[in-house]
């Protein structure tokens, strides 16, 4: 369905107790061109309304009942929402009635104003076997009736309800569709379209569906249409939103129609004389959204506002329809906000001055007097999507977000550490003012828990600094020195702390003693090497791995000995430090564009070696051909360059950040920029892209180490002007 959830993970299903059409279900299954035209007339169209009576999604339903009843999922007609019908001839119909609607199992069947209607008869999903052929009817993307052919697959348990597995490609739209067998019967809806793959779906089994039709629950269309609807005697909704009572509270989504996604919900309740107070809860979904308080509204573009914006708190006067018109009064960041979290707003307006809290703690203070009187209310930002509730408006409104006094807090937080539990002194304190008490303990909890992930953080920077001086130490040595297999270990360390190296070395001791076994006495250099392949890729199956190539695991050489699969580079380095170890010389790297590759240098000439492939021999012909295929450039053997062990570090260190800059964030991507500049301090693209990563993780002062490095190392092809424009930004 169009601009709607088919992640709702259910959907629904019909039984009826009417008479089905005599075709259907067929004695024998049908082909697809006589059932898509057999169910043609069954299959119904569901569009919904939002605000405006502008069209919001595209579903589909069916018919389930000759009286007029049609099934579909409760989120294709949403709740409180005008929905029209369409059958297949184009006519539409009025709906009278929500028969029947279950939110968890997000189901529902309307009653149309007309009978006559051609049914679909239920099947038993139960005895649905897998591998079974289905197919489905729909509206994909707005195309309506579309016809697509699969099989049952699976069927898997998703939030506590076993729904049916198919391989169908499934599209929005189709939600609330049947999906059916080759004999015309309904065995389960359309609900869910899987986010891995374009041809697999989901829907529920028919079969939950026949409890709900035994026993409906009915609601004329009239007063459907009011669920979730605020009271017009209690609020006033302005420039638009979704504002729906939900939970006790009041619920907002959706942009409003003024600047900046403004919109308001403004209370009908008179604003008393000066001194008055305003207070509600308020949580956001989003830190980067807004929304909180308002008034002095003059229902129109004119009110104050003090709310949470991005993480801060705001105080703003609002004079006219866009940003130019508005004034911040103050921002800051405070403490006492507690993020993705309930908390409480409260403005005091004595006339010539208003006071605005947070959680109790008093944050602005203004004498301000752009504006008076007007309603008061909650307003919002954006397309924030928030939750309201406690909303006060009067005199002096109650207030239990006042903190508790420092004597009863210590006593809580040492008691709660205490096998006894609380004393009664402690109790009776606490039971004057509940909600502060409790609030209490949690900001103590959330305070704990913060201090817990900075100290992992901190665990994994530490961790990650000695990780890549270990790194750097290896290469203070001349490069015949390094341990080269011990050098890549240390870079599968740097994601994962709990590497035992030690095990690795000796496996790979294990590996080279095997190999040492089958030497004979007169083996050469190129047998040796050859037996070495052969135990390697053929014996023990290592290999490359194409069917999952960017996985990070590629590049973690543990990972390459416990699953014998990895990169061209990685597969690379264990022949190379195989063959040192097993005494076989000048087997080297070639740093290949696109394609790692190994060499060995003997008297008789070069053989290249392609270890991605199995260990395969390479011609000069076939190597130049392989360099052509990854770098799309002719490049003759004899310029392929040999790679320093310098160089295949930092080589594969950028792969695993070429994945990684994928998903991970920029603070993150440090960890293997670091390595790279302290192996290589005067390569100025390292140093230009630590720089650009500080940045982003707003670690200024570092950045400006880089940047000021640069300015002085003045690098060729380096647009210095745009990097002291950067430094001085930053200033």
């Amino acid at each position: 369905m169009h601009n709607f959830r088919v992640s709702m993970a259910l959907g629904l299903f019909v039984f009826t107790t009417s008479a089905i059409g005599q075709a259907l279900p067929s004695a024998e299954p049908l082909d697809a061109k006589r059932l898509a035209k057999q169910i043609r007339d069954s299959i119904v169209v569901l569009i919904q309304f939002g605000r405006d009576d502008n069209e919001e999604g595209v579903g589909t339903g069916f018919v389930v009942s000759a009286d007029g009843l049609i099934a579909t999922s409760l989120h294709v007609i949403g709740e409180g929402r005008p929905v029209q019908v369409r059958l297949a001839n184009g006519d539409e119909l009025e709906v009278t009635e929500v028969h029947a609607w279950d939110r968890t199992l997000d189901l529902a069947v309307l009653r149309v104003n007309k009978t006559g209607l051609t049914p679909l008869p239920i099947g038993d999903s139960a005895k649905l076997s897998q591998g079974a052929s289905v197919v489905a009817m729909g509206t994909p993307h707005g195309l309506d009736f579309s016809f697509v052919q699969g099989v049952l697959s699976a069927r898997r348990t998703l939030e506590n309800v076993e729904l049916l597995q198919v391989a169908l490609p499934i599209e929005p739209g189709n939600s609330g569709g049947p999906m059916l067998d080759l004999h015309g019967r309904v065995q389960g809806v359309i609900t869910l379209k899987s986010l891995v793959t374009d041809n697999l779906g989901f829907a529920v089994p028919s079969n939950l569906l026949k409890p709900l039709l035994e026993k409906p629950n009915p609601v004329p269309i009239k007063r459907w249409m009011t669920i979730g609807q605020l009271s017009q005697k209690a609020w006033t909704t302005v420039f638009g939103g979704h504002w729906r009572r939900k939970g006790g509270g009041i619920h907002v989504s959706h942009a409003g129609e003024s600047f900046g996604g403004r919109t308001l919900c403004l209370s009908t309740k008179d604003v008393p004389e000066t001194p008055f107070e305003l207070a509600v809860e308020v949580k956001i979904n989003d830190e980067s959204g807004a929304a909180g308080l308002a008034w002095a509204a003059d229902g129109g573009d004119r009110h104050y506002g003090f709310y949470p914006s991005a993480g801060q708190m705001r105080l703003t006067r609002f004079d006219g329809a866009n940003v130019f018109s508005w004034t911040i009064l103050d921002q800051r960041l405070t403490r006492h906000y507690l993020p993705g979290d309930w908390n409480r707003l409260k403005v005091r307006n004595e006339g010539n001055r208003f006071y605005c809290y947070v959680n109790g703690h008093l944050i602005f203070e203004s004498s301000d007097r752009g504006l008076s009187g007007g309603r008061a209310g909650l307003a919002k930002f954006r397309n924030t999507v928030a939750s309201f509730r406690n909303f006060q408006l009067g005199t002096k409104v109650q207030d239990d977000s006042t903190p508790i006094a420092p004597s009863l807090g210590q006593a809580l937080i040492s008691e709660s550490n205490l096998g006894s539990g609380f004393t009664e002194e402690t109790i009776t304190g606490a039971g004057k003012n509940p909600a502060s008490a409790l609030r209490h303990l949690d900001a103590e909890a959330k305070r704990l828990e913060q201090k817990a992930a900075k100290l992992r953080q901190s665990s994994e920077q530490l961790h990650r600094r000695l990780v890549r001086d270990q790194l750097a130490a290896l290469f203070e040595a001349d490069e015949e020195s390094v341990d080269l297999f011990y050098a890549s270990m240390l870079i599968a360390k740097i994601d994962d702390p709990a590497i035992d190296v030690a095990h690795y070395e000796q496996q790979l001791k294990m590996m080279v003693d095997e190999i040492r076994e089958q030497f004979g006495d007169g083996d050469d250099e190129k047998v040796r090497l050859n037996k070495l392949l052969g135990f390697l890729f053929r014996e023990n199956g290592f290999h490359g791995s194409r069917q999952d190539y960017y996985n990070q695991a590629n590049s973690y050489m543990n990972r390459v000995l416990d699953d014998r699969e990895g990169l061209p580079i990685t597969l690379s380095v264990l022949v190379m430090e195989l063959a040192r170890r097993c005494g076989i010389p000048d087997v080297v790297g070639v740093g290949a564009p696109g394609h790692f590759i190994v060499k060995h240098v003997r008297k008789g000439g070069e053989q290249y070696i392609d270890p991605f492939d199995g260990g395969k021999l390479l011609t000069i012909e076939q190597t130049e051909a392989l360099v052509r295929e990854n770098s799309g450039r002719s490049i003759p053997v004899s310029e392929l360059p040999v790679s320093s062990k310098r160089e295949i570090v930092l080589r594969m260190l950028r792969n695993l950040m070429g994945v990684a800059q994928q998903k991970d964030a920029p603070a993150d991507l440090l960890r293997y920029v670091e390595p790279m500049v302290a192996l290589q301090p005067d390569s100025a693209f390292d140093r230009w892209a630590r720089a650009v990563l500080l940045i982003q993780s707003r670690r200024f002062d570092a950045a400006k180490e880089d940047l000021e490095w640069l300015l002085q190392a003045k690098p060729e092809g380096m647009d210095l002007e745009r990097v002291l424009e950067i430094y001085q930004s930053l200033q």
